[in-house]
């Protein structure tokens, strides 16, 4: 087999010479993994998850015809902890290319992959983005999962961008008659078992059982082209942070009773995280000696004796909310705030 021909069969003729410097033939193929790609230099998840899933029918060609592929999985993999199924919640986004039904039935057949291939680069370049997890692309859908493997305090939120940087770069694409497409997506959060292993070699995928994946894909059936439609327990986690229009109560296929569902919107300005998350501000209890410390501080400052303050904690201990009451109390005085905030999104 000529490596080169395989590749510019996968549309990926760019990645011949790289191949060739890494001395790849024909017989390293079927060992490839995702590390491997990545290391030599193929850096879009795309063209890996491409490149991963010819590698798989590639060994399984060869089990076919009985030749042994070397260094494939021939014997049931040692099961660790850290593949056993876990119950986690999870933030589940679903995505659909809409009418592309009809688009195929209109365009000849390497037009149409071409469209499905500049979809499904998008999708993940823009779950990568919010690191997301790509579960698996269904032709012209994809399921992403936001809060495994790797869990974040805002995985909702980040699934709730995701969805609408998905939905607006596929709003960018155009039919060769210039016909423009679109996208909408459906995001559920909920409790879920995931970790189970199914298929084989590189194909595998981890199960994820529970509700929310089947909501995330009735929710978007239910959604117009170019939005994202989230659940009820989603828009909570959100709430303060995105515009958000109420449905109603949505009757869904295969689910009994009618569920909230609501259209997600453009993400708010606010002058802080908790001031996104807090519309109602309890009041401060416990922290006299606190803020008398911080107001004492200011006192110096305004004298004329520079101050510096670090407030250390842990998680929910109520940093943000003491700093709150320190601009609450000096609302009545001279004084310029500025706010700096970081986010594990914009790293590096």
């Amino acid at each position: 087999m000529d490596v080169g021909a395989w590749l510019r069969s996968l549309d990926l003729g760019q990645y011949e010479q790289v191949f060739r410097d890494n001395a790849i033939d024909p017989t390293l193929l079927p060992t490839l993994t995702a590390e491997d790609l990545r290391e030599i230099g193929v850096t879009p998840l795309g063209h890996r998850k491409r490149l991963l899933e010819a590698i798989a029918a590639l060994r399984e060609d060869s089990a076919r015809q009985g030749v042994p592929a070397p260094n494939t999985f021939s014997r049931p993999l040692p099961t660790s902890p850290d593949e056993q199924a876990e119950r986690r919640q999870i933030t589940v986004m679903f995505v659909d290319l809409v009418g592309s039904t009809a688009l195929a039935s209109r365009l000849d057949p390497e037009e149409m992959r071409e469209l499905i291939r500049s979809f499904q680069d998008r999708v993940a370049g823009n779950v990568a983005r919010f690191d997301g997890h790509l579960a698996k692309f269904m032709g012209d859908g994809a399921l992403a999962y936001f809060g495994w493997p790797q869990a974040h305090e805002d995985d909702a939120e980040r699934a709730a961008r995701a969805g609408l940087s998905v939905v607006a770069a596929i709003a960018d694409l155009r039919t060769p008659s210039g016909e423009a497409l679109a996208a909408r997506a459906g995001i559920a959060t909920g409790l879920v078992v995931v970790g189970d292993l199914i298929g084989r070699g590189e194909a595998r995928e981890r199960a994820v059982v529970g509700e929310a994946p089947n909501l995330a894909a009735r929710l978007q059936a239910v959604a117009k082209p170019g939005t994202v439609v989230v659940d009820e327990p989603t828009r909570q986690l959100l709430n303060g942070v995105f515009e958000i229009d109420g449905l109603g109560p949505t009757p869904l296929k295969g689910i009994a009773e009618p569920v909230g569902a609501f259209t997600l919107g453009a993400e708010k300005v606010a002058p802080s995280r908790f001031d996104a998350h807090s519309a109602a501000v309890r009041p401060l209890v416990g922290r006299e000696s606190e803020l008398g410390l911080l107001v004492q501080r200011w006192r110096q400052a305004r004298a004329g004796e520079g101050q510096g303050v670090l407030l250390l904690g842990e998680a929910g201990i109520g940093k943000s909310r003491i700093v709150r009451a320190l601009t609450d109390a000096l609302q009545a005085e001279d004084h310029v705030c500025l706010r700096y905030q970081g986010s594990p999104l914009h790293t590096d």
